[in-house]
């Protein structure tokens, strides 16, 4: 079995370099903010396990924290949202030292390495509006940064088919239940985190370097 895991990862590793689109740095970025204090960037990305790790793996990053966002507090339990018709996504909160990384630095890495923002309500194995692209800005700084890139990617051709992650206002953040988070942290042989998540981690080491830590 696990031999058969490690197959998998292997190929899905391969896989994920072969289609891995080489991102320029965002046109339009927050400068570093000494002393600015920690800020907020919610972003959703498929699956919320494999998106806290990587964001959990770059240097700057305080926090990264999964949970819902798009939906009201009363349907924010992963028991309604995987049925995908509660409005949410999932979503994780990234909490960052914005003097250490920038907010063009995370989408980089959302977009490069995170998941795919080419495919519409899905992410690889799973299905659903809950696993959409989205990205949900704090204020209207991030909200012009993240439009930027996205038209600056789509003028590139980067992709060979258009981004379609959306970009709106955050409402509301809901942490998810405890035993989501951490989750590739503490079930790092659990087969869907092998095939589908370890992968981004060994992708970031190998494309961002000085981004990336080994301890989350």
């Amino acid at each position: 079995m696990r031999r058969r895991l490690a197959f998998l990862a292997l190929l899905a590793l391969a896989l994920c370099s072969a289609a891995a689109a080489e991102l320029p740095d965002p046109a339009l970025d927050p400068p570093a903010a000494k002393g600015a204090g920690a800020q907020t960037a919610v972003f959703a990305g498929g699956c919320f396990w494999g998106v806290q790790a990587v964001f959990q793996h770059l240097n700057g990053v305080i926090s990264a924290t999964s949970g819902y966002s798009g939906g009201a507090a009363a349907s924010a339990r992963y028991d309604i949202v995987s049925g995908g018709r509660s409005g949410h996504a999932e979503a994780v909160r990234v909490v960052y030292d914005p003097a250490r990384i920038s907010y063009g630095q995370l989408l980089k890495v959302f977009f490069a390495v995170a998941h795919d923002p080419t495919q519409l309500n899905r992410q690889g194995p799973d299905h659903g509006t809950q696993y959409r692209s989205a990205i949900f800005t704090t204020g209207p700084e991030q909200e012009r940064v993240a439009r930027s890139y996205v038209a600056q990617l789509d003028r590139a051709g980067t992709y060979p088919a258009r981004i379609v992650t959306a970009i709106g206002p955050l409402i509301a953040f809901y942490p998810a239940e405890d035993y989501h988070q951490d989750y590739l942290r503490l079930h790092p042989d659990q087969p869907y985190i092998v095939i589908n998540d370890l992968p981004k981690l060994a992708e970031l080491k190998r494309r961002y370097p000085g981004l990336y830590r080994a301890s989350n």
